[in-house]
């Protein structure tokens, strides 16, 4: 209330020099109405960081919202990812925005030795370049070579054990073949039991350690 006279003295509108004059005040602004500053007009619904809390508010706890730990990893995450690519984004632009401008000074300099120099260099690089694939070349030949070879020789070493697995088997066979001449078979059951009867063989005898008989009991 007691505010209101000084803002009326202070409305915008033709005000006469003495009056004026006698407004002027010790304020804190000259040519301003005494005791008015811009520090003292209310904010409407606004408070200054002086005034104190509510009531309903006074012993209010601010806690941070709840925080799900997976989900603060996945953003993490996500935001580590984006900053690794905005860098290297970033790194490739400037990147190729010193190469315009360097290339934009050679082109404005027009220096002779310095593209002299480009050509010699990357003539260079050329023949290093072909002379690395040439020994490329040469390296994968002689490897592929020496595959080959190792197969060949497993090849072989194959192809000669079965021929020696072959010629093994066929010894077998033509000894199964002289032995089947001995065998016993319907047709000489007969006299293959004459025989034994003829021959009788005693194998009723003892031998010493060198394998000679000592003791040999006599047939009945």
């Amino acid at each position: 209330a007691a505010m209101l006279p000084a803002l009326r003295r202070c409305r915008p509108g033709p005000v006469p020099l003495p009056a004026l004059a006698a407004a002027l005040g010790p304020g804190p602004f000259p040519g301003l109405c005494p005791g008015w500053s811009p520090r003292t007009v209310p904010a409407r619904g606004r408070k200054t960081r002086h005034d104190p809390p509510a009531k309903s508010k006074a012993g209010r706890v601010k806690l941070p919202p709840p925080v799900d730990p997976e989900e603060l990893l996945v953003v993490l995450e996500r935001y580590r990812q984006h900053r690794l690519v905005l860098s290297a984004l970033r790194a490739e632009f400037r990147a190729e925005v010193l190469q315009r401008k360097r290339e934009e000074r050679l082109a404005a300099e027009g220096s002779v030795e310095e593209q002299e120099e480009h050509r010699r260099l990357m003539a260079w690089n050329d023949e290093e370049n072909a002379r690395q694939q040439a020994r490329r070349e040469e390296r994968a030949r002689k490897e592929e070579e020496e595959q080959k070879r190792k197969k060949l020789e497993i090849a072989e070493k194959q192809a000669r054990k079965m021929e020696a697995f072959l010629e093994e088997k066929e010894k077998e066979v033509l000894q199964l073949q002289e032995e089947a001449k001995n065998f016993i078979t319907p047709e000489n059951l007969e006299a293959r039991i004459q025989e034994c009867l003829d021959n009788p063989r005693n194998y009723n005898f003892a031998i010493d350690k060198d394998g000679r008989i000592v003791k040999r009991t006599v047939l009945s």
